[in-house]
């Protein structure tokens, strides 16, 4: 038995959340729908200009693991924030919710804790203004060996090769986790995440043990049809994930292909929803489930987080799992 069941390693960012309609997206020169990284000036103009917001610890996999610790599975996050209000508030929410913060905050520097404002459209669209802050600054030694060797799964965060320290960091982890006898899997995090880190990615592919991600992402990494690049990805890797965005889920692991269906609703805030969906998903790998419970387990967790407004579960999942007579 390790330490952990699962551990993750990717950008702290503390998620600024507020509703408003597309003419206040037009006025502050936000792009609908997509995620942007913008400098610290603008940050803090886009943190003055938001009504009525709501804050929490975020990150695409912590975002995961706080779903994964809220379900009472023992989890780490690996990352990185400044010993400043944000970054304290940060470690210690991650704590509160049921996942290990395994690095001391940082004192001192110049750069502060990360942070995303995020503009909920009435359609539930969210529209990211995210400034990296500290978080993009993590590297191989914040991977500790008591960490990512002690881990029965890693999950990796993408958007960790913008960075070469991110990349050193991500790629230490997953050598120090499978040499340990782990599993290691990675979330491709955007379409022009893939674009960016192509050639690498599809090394990833064939290495790691399992990759998710949604159909605009697995197009984009092959340059091609939903359909070419799966049937590429599935000869490469040991377990493929496709979400489709209210579409079924694919599932692929050798010769077994599943397909789980969705039930199509209009979002209150899709934010998190690919997060959520990975912790279901990783919450069933980690248990031994088939591969149609874990994904039916990651649709119950996508759907109840695109029910209210914020990236983490406001409900007991594990109840909607028992529900849906999946545990």
């Amino acid at each position: 038995m390790k330490t952990y069941k699962i551990v993750g390693i990717g950008n702290a960012i503390v998620d600024v959340i507020c509703q408003t309609g597309d003419e206040s997206l037009d006025l502050l020169g936000i792009e609908k729908g997509v995620m942007q990284l913008i400098e610290r000036e603008r940050a803090e103009m886009l943190y003055g200009a938001m009504k009525d917001r709501v804050q929490a610890p975020g990150g695409s996999v912590a975002n995961t693991l706080a779903g994964l610790g809220a379900l009472g599975l023992k989890t780490g996050f690996i990352g990185r924030v400044r010993d400043d209000a944000l970054g304290r508030f940060y470690a210690e929410s991650m704590e509160e919710q049921g996942s290990r913060f395994v690095n001391t905050p940082v004192a001192g520097g110049d750069l502060p804790t990360s942070r995303s404002m995020i503009f909920v459209s009435p359609d539930g669209e969210r529209s990211m203004n995210t400034y990296l802050g500290i978080s993009a600054e993590i590297g191989p030694d914040d991977v500790s060996d008591d960490v990512a060797g002690e881990a029965e799964i890693l999950f990796l965060e993408g958007y960790l090769y913008d960075k070469p320290k991110g990349k050193d960091a991500f790629d230490r982890a997953a050598r120090v986790c499978r040499e340990a006898g782990g599993m290691a899997g990675i979330t491709l995090s955007d379409p022009f995440c893939c674009d960016r880190h192509r050639a690498d990615f599809q090394r990833l592919v064939g290495e790691l043990d399992y990759v998710i991600g949604n159909q605009e992402e697995w197009q984009a990494l092959y340059e091609t049809d939903l359909d070419s690049a799966l049937k590429r990805a599935a000869r490469e890797c040991r377990l493929v994930v496709c979400t489709r965005s209210g579409e079924d889920v694919v599932l692929i692991r050798g010769e077994e292909r599943v397909v789980v269906p969705v039930t199509r609703v209009t979002p209150v805030d899709a934010t998190g929803a690919g997060d959520q969906f990975a912790a279901g998903f990783l919450y069933g790998l980690s248990t031994g489930q088939p591969l149609e419970v874990c994904g039916r387990m990651g649709v119950v967790a996508a759907a109840e987080v695109i029910a209210h407004i914020g990236p983490r579960p406001a409900s007991n999942v594990l109840n909607l799992f028992r529900a849906a007579e999946l545990v």
